[in-house]
C-alpha cells in the first residue's frame, strides 16, 4: 500500500503569505509524498511586499523556502495558475486533499460562488464537487458580511474554513511556532499525525 501523501497547494495574494512557506517547508521535512502547487499573480506581489522576494525564479523561490531542509521528503510541481488544463482541474486526479494558504477573499469568493477564473479556483471547486478534503486558510480581519456568507457556503458544501488564529496554550516563543499551530491544524485535518504543537491534555 502506498501510504505518500498527494495534495493541491495554493497560495494567494493575501497578507500572510509566511503561512503558505511554513506549510510547504512542513511537508518537505515530514510528509512523503508530492503537491502540485500554484501560486496566483496577486501572491508573488505580496511575497514582494511582505519579504522582498521575486518570484520570477521558481527554483529560487523554492530554494528560499527549503534552505534549511537537506533531503526534502516531499516533491513540489508548480503549475501556471492559468492552466485550467492542468491535473488538478479535473475529478480524475485522486489525491489527498487541497490547502489554500493564505486564501484571499478574492478567491474564497470565487470558490464560494461557483465561478473559477482560474485554476486554484477551478481545482477548489472540483474538491467539493467529488466531496474531497478542501481547507481554506483565510487571514482577513475584520470581516464584512459578505466573507461570512461566502465562508458558509463553503462550510455547507463540504469545504473547511481554518482561519489563521493561532492559539497560544503552547506557549510559543517565536513566529514558527504561530505558524507551525496552523500547519499542525491543517495536518490533523487531514489525518495527519503532527508533533508540531502538543496536543490538548485537559
Amino acid at each position: 500500500m502506498n501510504n505518500k501523501k498527494k495534495f493541491i497547494i495554493g497560495i494567494t495574494g493575501s497578507s500572510g503569505i509566511l503561512y503558505g512557506i511554513q506549510f510547504l517547508k512542513v511537508l518537505a521535512k515530514y510528509i512523503e509524498g508530492e503537491s502540485h502547487l500554484i501560486i496566483s499573480d496577486s501572491a508573488k506581489i505580496v511575497l514582494k511586499k511582505e519579504l522582498n522576494l521575486n518570484i520570477s525564479n521558481y527554483n529560487e523561490f523554492m530554494e528560499f523556502c527549503l534552505k534549511d531542509i537537506q533531503v526534502p521528503v516531499h516533491k513540489f510541481i508548480l503549475e501556471n495558475n492559468n492552466n485550467i488544463g492542468a491535473k488538478p482541474a479535473s475529478g480524475s486526479y485522486i489525491h489527498n486533499g487541497m490547502v489554500i494558504i493564505p486564501c484571499s477573499m478574492k478567491t474564497l469568493s470565487g470558490i464560494a460562488n461557483g465561478y473559477s477564473t482560474n485554476l486554484i479556483e477551478r481545482s477548489a471547486e472540483v474538491c467539493l464537487k467529488e466531496r474531497r478534503k478542501l481547507i481554506l486558510v483565510p487571514r482577513e480581519t475584520p470581516l464584512n458580511l459578505i466573507h461570512i456568507e461566502n465562508m458558509r457556503k463553503i462550510t455547507l458544501s463540504g469545504g473547511i474554513i481554518l482561519p489563521a488564529s493561532p492559539g497560544f496554550y503552547h506557549n510559543p516563543k517565536t513566529i514558527e511556532d504561530l505558524l507551525n499551530f496552523i500547519c499542525g491544524k491543517i495536518l490533523n485535518l487531514l489525518d495527519i499525525e503532527q508533533k508540531l504543537f502538543p496536543s490538548w491534555k485537559g
